[in-house]
């Protein structure tokens, strides 16, 4: 069974009696309608132009809702519009007629189907759906098919509203898009500007890369507004650029002239190492330290290596005097222990009954007193004041005992305050020679000692003046 193409308005012409008929079915007969080529067909006489349609039209011989065939073989279909012809039917029964055309509407209803299910999903962009619509309505103009071809055009009709609206959807939402991509390309600009003007060098490198992702997955703008806000972007990009690798140059030479420094320094450093000027040295350490932090960073892959030298050079200056510390702790320790004994032993003196012997015995023991050598400076004090006490009650007994039995006690006196003073003099040249060479040790014996003279000399001076009055 098949379709033979024509229309109310234009009858197909009759093929050869000697060949097939397209809308016919090879029977191995002759059909009895077939009729001479440029004769009329069998149509009903309603559909020839010009004529009556109260004219004799075949009969209609089958029919549904939406179409008919008459006793002809042609078939109809029924629309708004009214009725119209979609094709001949030669061969079958007429009700066949309806089921093939029908199918045919049954394929563009699917046809209408997909185009709705493609709108819903949203798979589809809607100038596609349009692009279907457009085509299904040219197919329903002339479409041979029967049934309701009016419905299939409204539900097209609903589909060029639904991509209308998903159109207008889109129109607004690219305006909504375009409206945000416009702000935050403006703030993008603000922030790499504020950031060019900076120096944040650290963090401003990695800021900006990370808003030349961001403004690469916005939206574009007009052409004149987007190339606007790039030219902005970029000339902060490249402004902040310059300015950090003339930041970075700058650095690397202040951290060039810093290695220089910090190797003169060292070189110093590990020659002080092995000093045992306690003293000067440890001054000097501090204020290479203080040269150190001054000169700034070196260059990052020398400038650990420089700093352990350093710190080795110090650390073995350092440890070296902690020994000796430790060690001149220990003898101080000792000499207190001994000197403790020694002031024992002065304190057996007391009351003083002979006091010629007394000094003479006390001489002894200040002879000793003096090769035992410094104490703990806590300890000094009252070490020293202990046998002062013994010397003070040994004068005060001796003279007492001048004051009563001997006339050249004045003359003794003296004598005893300008050996005192010769003593002193001495002891305060030992005194600076000590200091000049920093040695701490004999800047301690000489200041006890000067000390221990100093005070004999004002109680020298107060016997001789008392033998005076």
């Amino acid at each position: 069974m098949t379709e033979t193409p024509g229309s109310p308005e234009t009858r197909p012409a009759q093929t050869d009696p000697g060949q097939k008929d397209p809308g016919e079915v090879d029977s191995g007969q002759t059909d009895p309608n077939q009729m001479d080529p440029g004769q009329p067909g069998p149509e009903s006489a309603a559909t020839q132009p010009g004529n009556d349609a109260t004219s004799a039209a075949p009969e209609t011989v089958a029919s549904n809702e939406w179409g008919r065939v008459d006793a002809s073989g042609e078939v109809f279909v029924r629309t708004a519009e009214g009725e119209r012809w979609v094709g001949s039917w030669k061969v079958g029964e007429p009700e066949q007629a309806l089921e093939f055309f029908g199918r045919k509407f049954d394929e563009l209803a699917v046809q209408v189907d997909l185009l709705e299910q493609r709108l819903a999903s949203g798979a589809a962009a809607p100038d596609d759906i349009a692009a279907g619509v457009r085509k299904l309505r040219d197919a329903l103009v002339d479409a041979k098919a029967v049934g309701d071809l009016d419905a299939l055009s409204r539900r097209l009709d609903a589909v060029e509203q639904h991509v209308a609206e998903r159109r207008a959807e889109r129109r607004a939402a690219r305006a909504k898009a375009q409206e945000e991509a416009h702000a935050r390309k403006e703030a993008i600009v603000a922030e790499a500007e504020e950031i060019a003007g900076g120096d944040d060098w650290r963090h401003g490198a990695d800021r900006l890369r990370e808003l030349l992702e961001e403004w690469k997955s916005l939206s574009r703008l007009n052409r004149a507004t987007d190339d606007a806000l790039w030219r902005r972007f970029s000339t902060a990009r490249t402004h902040y650029t310059r300015r950090r690798k003339a930041h970075f140059a700058e650095l690397a030479q202040r951290r060039e002239e810093a290695r220089e420094i910090k190797e003169r320094i060292l070189d110093e450093a590990e020659e002080l190492a092995t000093s045992t000027d306690w003293g000067p040295t440890s001054r000097r350490f501090r204020e290479l330290m203080a040269e150190w932090k001054a000169a700034g960073p070196a260059p990052r892959n020398v400038e650990d290596t420089l700093w352990k030298r350093f710190r080795a050079a110090q650390d073995t200056f350092f440890e070296a005097r902690s020994q000796h510390q430790a060690q001149r702790e220990s003898e101080e320790n000792a000499n207190l222990q001994a000197k403790n004994e020694l002031l024992a032993e002065a304190e057996a003196l007391l009351p003083v009954r002979d006091w010629k012997a007394a000094r003479a015995e006390l001489r002894s023991i200040q002879e000793r007193w003096e090769r035992i050598g410094p104490v703990p400076r806590d300890s000094r004090r009252s070490v020293e004041g202990g046998l002062r006490k013994i010397e003070d009650a040994i004068r005060d007994a001796e003279q007492a005992d001048w004051r009563r039995s001997n006339p050249e006690a004045y003359a003794r006196a003296q004598d005893t305050v300008e050996q005192l003073q010769a003593l002193i003099s001495d002891l305060e040249s030992k005194l600076e020679k000590a200091r000049a060479s920093g040695d701490e040790r004999a800047i301690r014996e000489a200041e006890e000692a000067l000390e221990a003279r100093r005070t004999w000399l004002e109680q020298a001076e107060q016997a001789r003046d008392e033998f005076a009055r």
